[in-house]
């Protein structure tokens, strides 16, 4: 049998598919090369500066939340020793309305907290 094969109606040679590279210039392709890699670190170093910062913003979250929850236990083991924390008494006596929207903020709870450390 020939070695050329019949498909669709064209002979087909055996050897390579598709076009021939052309002779590219080594120094340019090295260029190319060196230029992409200087464009991926780059990328590397921007995408671990975002990563840095959202590890921070979470850790600074999580302070202010152990913040917060200390503040609720000293709420808690005051009035299981029978005294009402004023911040407690302002929002039983409908004072809600003199403080800022959002009361469980963290800046709130930290004046919260600071005033209640008086009080207790």
């Amino acid at each position: 049998m020939d070695e050329n094969k019949m498909v669709a109606g064209k002979v087909k040679k055996p050897g390579k598919r598709g076009r021939k590279p052309a002779k590219i210039d080594l120094k340019a392709k090295l260029e190319r090369s060196r230029q992409s890699a200087r464009e991926c670190r780059a990328r590397k170093k921007l995408r671990y500066q975002y990563l840095e910062e959202l590890v921070s913003s979470k850790e600074r979250a999580i302070c202010a939340l152990r913040e917060e929850l200390e503040m609720y236990k000293q709420w808690c083991s005051a009035m299981d020793q029978g005294k009402i924390p004023s911040e407690i008494k302002a929002l039983l006596t409908g004072d809600e309305q003199k403080m800022p929207q959002g009361g469980s903020s963290t800046k709130t709870s930290k004046s919260n907290k600071n005033s209640s450390n008086g009080q207790t």
